[in-house]
């Protein structure tokens, strides 16, 4: 970079600059005459860039491969004028450089990638609608020069043909996986590529590079390293590049896309391609593409400072999913992470509430997932020595009947396990109240982490419900309980729209508390909604089962005790309950004992189990009625 002084009168300034920008014919010097014109424009840019008419030339140095290994050339002369207008800097930059380049986070927010930046430049998606719509349908009868004309009859401004060249591209070539093992034989001249229907990505980029040049829009072919199919995390590049991509000039200055990965897929046995149109690669945020594309010229980047190939190699790599569901960040920031004592922790952050799953192929795992509006947690327990891939899934929260997408992945390096971890098989992620269990109608939870640690074996949960919900809830472990004995640890009380669990565990170890729902107006079945996990260390812990309920056991009836659904033999067992809307109680035994109304509003009274294998409350609702009903029931243990 150097700089000049200026006479005063900038009217009789001449410039000379040598622009070097196709590998054609060398020219002489061109002589540049600023008029008034200039002038004008110049001293109403303080730091602005006036761009210079590019000429066709060659210079012998500062040369670079292109994608056939020939030696080519491209030089751009770059004007910035003071304020006094006084002084002009001239920036030489390389043939494939950029006159502006992206500072990394230049949008001045701590993600570049934020929903409303993942394009380089402001677009309106709704603006391509038409003309979406009219490339997509457009047949390619001719030669390319034919489907260029014809796909300009919508696209006038140069993004317009530059979106109707990429749509067209996306929607029409096919990825060709049987020429992908035998490029020898494979033609990348355009016209054999559109004839043909199918080629690679050199293909697609030569075809896209063309086809530009026919609509008049300055376009390059780039080449270099992709983490796209046969990418191993982790991996370190070496050799030959195995990705070709392109740059558009736009608006002053240059703009990525990636028209082969725009078009669509390939199954993971390479063996099939499947036309999926993938918005983000068209003019993609650079600090976004060099996720996964590494150009073979750093300039090509679009970014400063620029990213090292170590750096590219050690870099997660993040799905275009990632970005297009509006995920900020992933933690660790590494694609391969150790285990330490036998876990590792991850973090995703979000923009919106978001659902999320995940998988650990290749090895058990305990693991405890939970979700946060920002994001989700998880706690991960591999139970097999070595590396295992780590995939981590996402969906909307909006659209639940969507399916979920792969968004990032890693490798756990698991050294060591921690054998004193051992979730319940029935425990399902995400784990205890987020969000979605709002969403589902249950608030203000009296315990909202993923665990719920006891030590004595018992613990109350309560919540207040938004909507009209019948709610349920069982007991889980490892440990065979059968489904009734598993209810009948929970005793369940509702106070209007208040619901509380007492739960007695049965034994010390951990359980998955699991919570069901459904409309009290739906006839139909209950629905899973959450679970929590119950943890006790205590061994001692040995709780019997509550009483069963009957139907009759209404809302806003309260237990007080006797708790426990097994009575001792033989022995004077105290009844306290509260009930409402009845006019008699009384315990059902060897002999019946009446309960009686006290001033606080309990049922209260005594009975002894001494000869009766079963005990029973009971109540009638109304006074005409001559029939008892049966709302609980105990037993008594064997003498």
């Amino acid at each position: 970079m150097g700089t000049m002084e200026f006479p005063k009168d900038l009217s009789e300034v001449a410039l000379e600059m040598l622009l070097i920008v196709q590998p054609e014919k060398r020219k002489t010097v061109q002589r540049l005459q600023s008029d008034k014109q200039t002038e004008s424009r110049a001293s109403h840019q303080s730091q602005g860039f006036l761009k210079v008419e590019n000429r066709n030339n060659r210079q012998q140095q500062n040369q670079e491969n292109d994608l056939q290994g020939h030696e080519v050339q491209m030089q751009q002369i770059i004007t910035s004028c003071s304020d006094e207008g006084t002084q002009v800097t001239v920036e030489v930059h390389a043939r494939n450089s950029t006159p502006q380049l992206f500072k990394k986070f230049s949008f001045g927010k701590a993600y570049p990638w934020d929903k409303s930046c993942l394009k380089s430049m402001p677009l309106d998606q709704k603006q391509f609608e038409k003309l979406d719509a009219y490339a997509t349908k457009v047949t390619a009868k001719g030669g390319v020069e034919d489907l260029v004309k014809t796909l300009l009859r919508v696209a006038h401004t140069d993004l317009e043909k530059v979106r109707a060249i990429w749509t067209w591209i996306c929607h029409h070539i096919e990825y060709d996986v049987v020429g992908f093992y035998n490029k020898d034989q494979l033609s990348f001249k355009p016209k054999d590529v559109l004839q043909s229907g199918k080629s690679i990505c050199e293909g697609y980029a030569g075809l896209f590079e063309q086809m530009c040049s026919l609509a008049g829009v300055q376009c390059m072919n780039l080449s270099g390293h992709s983490k796209g199919h046969g990418y191993r995390t982790g991996q370190t590049f070496t050799g030959e590049y195995d990705h070709a991509w392109n740059a558009v000039y736009l608006d002053g200055r240059w703009h990525l896309v990636d028209s082969t990965w725009g078009s669509g897929s390939i199954d993971d046995c390479f063996s099939k391609f499947t036309f999926r149109y993938n918005e983000f690669y068209f003019l993609t945020h650079p600090a976004l593409f060099i996720n996964n594309h590494f150009p073979d010229n750093s300039n090509w980047q679009l970014l400063k400072p620029t990213v090292t190939l170590k750096q590219f190699e050690s870099n997660m790599l993040y799905k275009s999913d990632f970005y297009k569901m509006g995920l900020l960040a992933a933690h660790p920031e590494t694609p391969i992470i150790q285990t330490v004592n036998g876990k590792v922790a991850i973090t995703v952050e979000s923009h919106s509430p978001m659902l999320f799953m995940f998988e650990l192929k290749g090895a058990k795992e305990y693991s405890l997932m939970t979700l946060k509006r920002s994001g989700m947690n998880l706690e991960l327990y591999p139970q097999k020595i070595g590396s295992h891939k780590l995939q981590i899934y996402a969906k909307s929260s909006k659209g639940l009947e969507e399916l979920y997408s792969c968004v990032l992945e890693y490798i756990v390096e698991c050294s060591s396990i921690d054998r004193n971890v051992c979730f319940p098989k029935e425990l399902h992620q995400p784990v205890g109240h987020s969000w979605f269990t709002e969403r589902q109608g249950f608030l203000r939870p009296s315990h909202r982490g993923p665990i719920i640690s006891t030590n004595d074996g018992r613990c109350d949960l309560s919540f207040i419900l938004s909507k009209d919900l019948s709610v349920l809830a069982s007991l889980h472990s490892d440990k065979s309980l059968t489904e009734d004995t598993s209810r009948r640890h929970i005793l369940q009380v509702c106070q209007g729209n208040k619901v509380d669990f007492k739960i007695h565990l049965p034994h010390a170890g951990n359980f998955a508390l699991k919570l069901f729902a459904k409309k009290k107006s739906d006839p139909g079945n209950y629905n899973y909604i959450f679970n929590y996990l119950i943890s006790c260390p205590n061994a001692d812990v040995k709780w019997p089962v509550f009483p069963q309920t009957y139907s009759k056991w209404a809302e806003g009836f309260e237990l007080v005790e006797p708790l426990a659904g097994l009575l001792t033999a033989n022995r004077c067992i105290k009844f306290k309950l509260k009930l409402h809307s009845i006019v008699k109680a009384f315990v059902q035994c060897e002999k019946t004992c009446p309960l009686s109304l006290s001033k606080e509003g309990y049922w209260e009274g005594s009975c002894s189990t001494a000869g009766c294998k079963e005990v029973f409350v009971m109540v009638l609702e109304n006074a005409n009625h001559k029939f008892y009903s049966h709302i609980l029931k105990y037993e008594v243990e064997s003498q």
